[in-house]
């Protein structure tokens, strides 16, 4: 009988880096598969190139923009993003919306604007969410609301209140913005009480969004309600075309991506 011969040792273990983002697109029974970006450009002030290439290589269907230029022209400034960014403005980037603005492919249909200036606190900064009822290929529509809340407590609590008033009894939607407070404020578990913290749900990529240079605090996050399947989300570090680079130069915060699948229509 011949000797046992010893088993070879084993090889080195491939590397793995982060699991791959879905891709966006059509499923057989009519759901969409659709990629949301959430987003603070600091009015722009920053590199706007490293911005487009950021929101470019992310690919987002739909994109919750925060801090878009509201004194200056901000029609034609969120155009020109838009523009920049292969996107068209579904809706803010006016005076309603006082910062928050979405832009979306051509695929993206919109069925109503539902843009709300809040109210404002004296002393302190104008705020509004830029929400529209939009519609995917075969989807059922679904609302996404673009938020910056306030930096005063007090105000802030009463923003988060208003949010689920954006979308109608029973419709699916999604909240995208920068909070400006950490997971475990009142206004936060408030919310995710409600709907899902896409990054708790499925998390994917980074998790802290602030400052780019030492994240240290996640205070932007992407919600969705119950009938939304979350597939991933968070910070997409590692995502192939975003470099590190450009996270650091275009804006102050890191952004936030979420891969969501919206049912069908009736």
């Amino acid at each position: 009988m011949p000797a046992e011969q010893p088993s070879a040792a084993p090889g080195p273990v491939p590397p793995t880096g982060p699991a791959p983002l879905p891709d966006s697109g059509a499923e057989p029974d009519g759901a969409e598969r659709v990629r949301i970006l959430s987003y603070n450009v600091r009015s722009l002030r920053d590199d706007r190139d490293a911005l487009v290439r950021v929101i470019r290589a992310c690919d987002p269907d739909v994109v919750c923009i925060q801090e878009s230029p509201r004194y200056w022209r901000p029609r034609k400034q969120a155009a020109r993003l838009a523009h920049r960014t292969g996107t068209v403005v579904l809706s803010g980037g006016g005076r309603i919306a006082a910062g928050p603005l979405l832009l979306g492919k051509l695929r993206v249909e919109v069925l109503a604007v539902r843009d709300r200036l809040l109210p404002k606190t004296r002393g302190l900064h104008a705020r509004g969410f830029a929400t529209a009822l939009l519609r995917v290929g075969r989807s059922a529509p679904f609302a996404v609301t673009s938020c910056h809340l306030s930096l005063d407590p007090a105000e802030r609590l009463r923003q988060f209140a208003l949010l689920p008033g954006q979308f109608d009894p029973g419709e699916h939607g999604i909240v995208a913005g920068d909070f400006n407070e950490h997971p475990d404020g009142p206004g936060w578990r408030r919310l995710a009480a409600e709907y899902q913290d896409a990054h708790t749900v499925a998390p994917w990529g980074g998790t802290f969004t602030s400052v780019p240079a030492d994240p240290y605090q996640r205070i932007d996050a992407v919600f969705a309600t119950p009938g939304v399947e979350v597939l991933a989300c968070g910070v997409p570090q590692g995502l192939a075309g975003v470099s590190g680079a450009d996270l650091l130069a275009a804006t102050d915060h890191l952004p936030v991506v979420a891969v969501v699948r919206i049912p069908a229509g009736g």
